[in-house]
């Protein structure tokens, strides 16, 4: 059953009174650092920055660039402002929110409880694309936020616009991606538009994001594990680094399957996902996400090229029964396919630069929707570092769709 058959999905509407949504474009060539001090605004800048500020204040909707992709804000303390986030998206009830911080002592005020090794996180990977789930206090934001929990997650981004506008707003945003829900999360501030003129405030526009794929979600257990709901721009091995050897608990896979119906939870994994499992802990733990319009599936083998033959085929048969083909690869793989192997070709860049893969993945997936393309097969990639946070995504799009090669 699709997304828009659910009965749990919100319906999207229109923002109400707007004829347009507005869009901000913010110049600023000191984006690559994370502090204050590498913004540098012009004064039209500076009045875009107070005017999304205000908005948000307001309780309207705004998205806004992170480090990770576009996320779109409203004040997590105001039910209505979050209830137009879910509306704009058409996103689930049940699927929880991230709050996005810019002062480490906003975190005390939202939270109750702050496990030490949840701190040793903080201290390594804030400002930065590392979300935690923490115990929340009672009464201080939106039950929509949270999804009725008990908990909480927070992160603090580190792009600088982002922290900027957190601070002249001057309250805490609770922010999922900027996209229509399913859809491939936006790297860019046209993809938000794409998806959601019309239906949110404004756009502030701070050109590309960096990572491209969404903050690294974790959970500290009593016991001092660290669980990964959702792998993302902090990777297993770093978060290991941090925690200590054995600390890590990469749940990911088990949480797909049995959100899928197709296994039972382990312990670590049930904690992280709720008592009884329906209400996910955090997002992109549940349904599927980050889909092209095409039927899409991950093809994997023993080897690239079991791999692309196996894919070339099926390409291939897709064509001749009519289909509009795509082929997701990886550059050194190219040549192991023949001339011409899908009408839509795209490269996620360097299988031994999993950056580039992340960076453009979800722009990649767009593309895909721009060629019309009906049959898409994507190449799977090593489940280590970024990999990992990749193939989540890939199988998240996939509706987990598996070919195998052999």
């Amino acid at each position: 059953m699709g997304e828009q058959e659910q009965p749990s999905f919100a319906v999207q509407r229109h923002v109400g009174g707007k004829v347009a949504t507005v869009c901000w474009t913010v110049e600023n060539e000191g984006f690559a650092g994370s502090g204050a001090e590498a913004l540098a605004l012009k004064a039209a800048d500076k009045e875009a920055l107070a005017a999304a500020a205000q908005m948000l204040r307001g309780g309207g909707t705004v998205a806004f660039p992170t480090e990770t992709v576009y996320g779109l804000g409203a004040d997590a303390r105001n039910t209505a402002a979050v209830e137009a986030v879910f509306a704009a998206k058409g996103r689930p009830s049940d699927n929880p929110l991230i709050v996005h911080i810019a002062r480490r002592e906003q975190l005390e005020e939202l939270v109750s409880e702050v496990h030490p090794v949840a701190e040793a996180l903080i201290q390594a990977f804030w400002p930065g694309p590392l979300t935690l789930v923490l115990p929340v206090r009672p009464g201080v934001l939106s039950p929509l936020v949270t999804a009725g929990l008990d908990t909480v997650g927070v992160r603090m981004p580190a792009h600088p616009l982002a922290l900027a506008l957190l601070r002249e707003a001057g309250c805490p945003v609770a922010a999922p991606s900027a996209n229509r829900s399913g859809r491939p999360s936006p790297t860019q501030a046209a993809h938000v538009l794409e998806d959601l003129a019309g239906y949110i405030g404004g756009v502030l526009d701070g050109g590309a994001a960096g990572v491209g794929l969404e903050s690294t979600v974790v959970q500290v257990q009593p016991g001092g594990t660290v669980a990964v709901l959702r792998p993302g721009g902090i990777t297993a091995e770093q978060l290991a680094a941090v925690a200590g050897p054995g600390a890590v608990d990469a749940a990911p896979a088990a949480l797909a399957d049995f959100a899928a119906g197709k296994s039972a939870l382990p312990p670590a994994a049930e904690a992280a996902a709720g008592e009884g499992g329906p209400a996910p802990r955090a997002p992109g733990m549940k349904y599927t996400h980050y889909a092209p319009r095409g039927a899409l599936g991950v093809v994997r083998g023993g080897s690239a090229r079991q791999v692309a033959d196996t894919a070339a085929g099926l390409l291939q048969a897709a064509k001749r029964r009519g289909e509009t083909t795509g082929l997701l690869l990886f550059e050194e793989h190219r040549a192991l396919y023949p001339a011409g192997p899908a009408a839509c070709v795209v490269s996620l860049g360097r299988l031994a630069s999993p950056e580039e893969g992340a960076r453009s993945l979800y722009a990649a997936l767009r593309h895909f929707d721009e060629a019309g393309a009906t049959y898409i097969l994507a190449e799977a990639c090593p489940e280590t570092g970024l990999g990992a946070a990749i193939m989540n995504r890939l199988m998240k799009a996939a509706g987990g769709t598996v070919i195998d090669a052999g």
